[in-house]
């Protein structure tokens, strides 16, 4: 949706001259009037419905337009606090991010397992993509959510309107995307599809049903949902957050990170401990108001240092895998929120040229993948296991070439035919065996899309 405020410029003969601003409007209202020598400016500009109010609109780090509606959530490309080369870049980060975790959740089973390095070079790569590079992109997704929240400030922050905000925003599109999965799970299973890629919602416990659709103790049906839920579980725990950041900042950021980088510690409130400390450092650049741009100087040693690190770790995995010791899973765990800012520095070169600036406008179109492409992935491989075909290469690069132009294609599809059921599924961002399955005793086909 583009806004505009119509600027109407009278010269000394009375004569008005219209232009067109992109800003938030819509009630025509006069905000300045300036009278110079020769010229008398009035600016006429449209509000839409106190869409300025500074507690209003605290967005998250996969949100580009709000609804309508009060305090409905703005778009950070719609937020007067964050200049216009910073929005950009968050926008582009989004789509460039979540594109990267599609690479972490395309399927394999024991007999393709990239540490058998039966296809040499290609499985470093898998590795280098998979389980290095783009691991960074839930903690810096994490660490713009928190930024966003608290933007304008701890003094505008409005706890009761984010939280219902963030339940239409981020719990709604999890609980309904995750339960979509789960109905198709259990059609396909009546249908004798799947078995042995998929959880079985019909013969699981109450306590493994309530993880399936709610993540309760580990991953959701639709796996890379897990970040909503613990993302709106960032969010309750915000006002708890900022209050510790704001008077121990030290002590509180170095204790969630040690958290965060000790091997095989669970802590439940969150699936993903880098999250945690994600958000709450993102929190934290926001209640200091640093400069986002203060380092773009360093953005080509960024970049090199982030895929040197990135090298350095896959190969790491590459020659210790499956089973990593402690050293490795501590360099991954320390990469996944380091490696954050080598990404951000990337924006910045890569939002001046052609490519960056259409990603960054890509919209809504970034969520619907981050919430679709599981699904599909899954889907592809069921497809696959019914081929006589076993080259995986040939299926790794051919599920990431098919899924995007399905995920767009059918993003534009239900938002031009289903605007309203579209507006729900994306929260509202509407710019352009009889045993359960556990992670510990399911198929070997579906231990490897645990992820």
């Amino acid at each position: 949706m583009k806004y505009t405020a119509v600027v109407d410029v009278q010269d000394d003969s009375g004569r008005a001259i219209d232009r067109l601003f992109p800003i938030l409007s819509q009630d025509r209202t006069t905000v300045t009037k300036w009278d110079p020598d020769h010229f008398l400016l009035h600016c006429h500009i449209f509000f839409r419905e106190s869409a300025l109010t500074s507690g209003c609109g605290l967005e998250s780090a996969l949100i580009e337009n709000g609804r309508k509606g009060r305090c409905g959530p703005k778009g950070v490309t719609d937020n007067v606090n964050v200049d216009a080369n910073v929005s950009s870049r968050i926008n582009l980060m989004r789509i460039v991010l979540i594109s990267g975790i599609v690479f972490v959740h395309i399927p394999f089973d024991a007999a393709s397992s990239p540490y058998d390095g039966t296809y040499g070079a290609f499985d470093w790569i898998r590795v280098f993509l998979t389980e290095a590079l783009f691991r960074v992109g839930v903690p810096c997704l994490s660490a713009i959510s928190g930024y966003l929240l608290f933007r304008s400030g701890q003094e505008n922050f409005s706890y009761k309107k984010t939280v219902r905000t963030k339940v239409q925003t981020v719990f709604l599109p999890f609980l309904l995307w995750n339960c979509a999965f789960i109905a198709a799970i259990v059609l396909a299973t009546s249908l004798g599809v799947g078995e042995g890629y998929l959880p079985d919602p019909l013969n699981a416990s109450g306590r493994d049903l309530m993880t399936q659709v709610l993540a309760v103790e580990d991953f959701p049906a639709n796996v890379p949902l897990y970040f909503l839920r613990d993302l709106f579980v960032c969010i309750l725990l915000s006002p708890i957050l900022a209050w510790l950041i704001g008077r121990a900042p030290i002590l509180t950021l170095t204790s969630l990170l040690v958290i965060a980088l000790i091997p095989e510690l669970s802590i439940y409130i969150v699936l993903k401990r880098s999250i945690l400390f994600s958000f709450s450092l993102g929190i934290f650049i926001a209640l200091q108001q640093f400069d986002l741009k203060a380092l773009d100087r360093f953005a080509a040693l960024g970049v090199f240092l982030l895929l040197a690190a990135s090298a350095l770790l896959a190969t790491a995995i590459f020659y210790t895998g499956p089973s990593l010791p402690d050293w490795v899973q501590f360099f991954r765990n320390a990469l996944a929120i380091v490696g954050a800012l080598g990404f951000w520095l990337l924006s910045a070169p890569l939002i001046k040229t052609q490519l960056g600036q259409r990603l960054a406008k890509t919209g809504s179109l970034s969520f619907w993948i981050f919430c679709a492409h599981y699904p599909l992935l899954i889907f592809l491989w069921i497809l696959w296991g019914k081929t006589d075909v076993s080259f995986y290469p040939l299926f790794f690069v051919l599920s990431f070439a098919l899924l995007f132009p399905l995920l767009a294609f059918s993003n534009g599809l239900c938002r031009r035919n289903f605007p309203r059921i579209y507006a729900i599924l994306t929260g509202s961002r509407t710019k352009r065996s009889a045993t359960p399955a556990s992670p510990h005793d399911i198929s070997p086909k579906l231990v490897t899309q645990q992820r």
